[in-house]
């Protein structure tokens, strides 16, 4: 029993790609990128190392791996995962007298904690979605509504991400609902009936910025749902594009933060050491350069101008605003099955 314990322990261990290894009091599981030294320089300040990092592709193939027993401290995942984690009970509550910066969080980004009484995630980078375009193709009249992507004059020159939180995002804001956490069935219907409307409209559905960027650049694109990285990029690239957040019906903002593992094998405190200083000051301008907003409002707000958050495609707006904030376990999965339907043609 003790060497088929063994074994299987070693190759749940094996299914984490690309182990960073530092600081073996603390492991975090993210996306890669998030290792940057630049995003927790006061955790290496205190304890002369960064933690050791593991990476998954995905929040499902993490959310796999963990159950199947693969032992971390700390998870980054984006809201919409934060309700399916917290029911299947492999994450524990964050003590938030511990996270001095907790009161400086922007409150759009934390909405309703999930639990009841506890915090089980702690947002800590945002960015905003909206529409990414070809101003030389494309006048600005014609993204002045998310109507353009029914627009019969774009047929096979648009695209949509391949990501369910951000393609209903999408289609709530389309068909009138900005608060996606007690969205009813009708809504949910409009919005899937929505995108079944444009889906035909579509030449692909983008999987990454950079595959995003290509399409834009060659003029394959005209027209998508995107990620704000893509506009400095482009920007800073030389490349045509504009980013219009301001549509009638609004754009939406993504957030991602950390869960606390309840299997974690390290040190506590030092969970705690890394997400004070993912959320302090010194990492606002390296998030921002990135690509990603701070949630810690005041140290955002403290560390860059407007006119530096404008440029990154995240400054103020003054249209409805869908914040991607947790939902229910269950009206996610009915999310991703549609989704998957409607992909298919369905």
């Amino acid at each position: 029993m003790k060497i088929t314990m063994l074994l299987g322990a070693a190759c749940v261990a094996a299914l984490a790609t690309a182990v960073t290894a530092q600081d073996a009091d603390l492991l975090v599981f993210d996306y890669s990128g998030f290792e940057d030294p630049a995003f927790h320089q006061d955790y290496i300040a205190k304890h002369g190392q960064g933690p050791t990092f593991a990476f998954f592709g995905d929040e499902d193939e993490a959310f796999q791996k963990i159950r199947a027993g693969f032992a971390a401290d700390v998870a980054h995942i984006c809201a919409g995962s934060v309700s399916k984690w917290t029911e299947s009970g492999i994450i524990e509550p964050w003590d938030i007298s511990k996270i001095p910066a907790y009161g400086d969080l922007n409150s759009d980004l934390t909405g309703t904690d999930i639990g009841g009484d506890a915090t089980y995630f702690i947002p800590t980078d945002f960015g905003s979605t909206a529409i990414a375009y070809n101003p030389d193709k494309v006048p600005a009249e014609d993204v002045a509504s998310l109507s353009v992507f029914t627009n019969p004059a774009y047929a096979g020159r648009l695209t949509l991400p391949d990501n369910v939180d951000d393609a209903y995002a999408l289609a709530y804001l389309a068909t009138g609902t900005d608060n996606w956490t007690n969205a009813t069935d009708a809504q949910f219907e409009a919005a899937s009936n929505w995108l079944r409307e444009v889906h035909p409209n579509l030449r692909t559905y983008w999987t990454d910025p950079a595959e995003l960027a290509q399409l834009l650049s060659s003029g394959e694109i005209l027209v998508s749902w995107a990620w704000n990285e893509t506009y400095p990029t482009m920007v800073e690239e030389g490349r045509p594009i504009g980013f219009q957040r301001e549509t009638s019906e609004g754009s939406s903002l993504w957030l991602c933060g950390y869960v606390n593992l309840a299997n974690g094998q390290g040190v506590e405190d030092k969970a705690y050491d890394y997400i004070n200083a993912m959320l302090a000051e010194s990492s606002v301008v390296p998030l921002l350069d990135a690509g990603y907003g701070s949630s810690n409002a005041a140290a955002l707000t403290s560390q860059v101008t407007e006119a530096d958050l404008e440029a990154s495609g995240l400054g103020m707006i003054n249209v409805p605003v869908l914040a991607q904030l947790p939902m229910s376990n269950e009206m996610r999965e009915r999310q991703a099955e549609t989704f998957e339907l409607i992909k298919a043609g369905f």
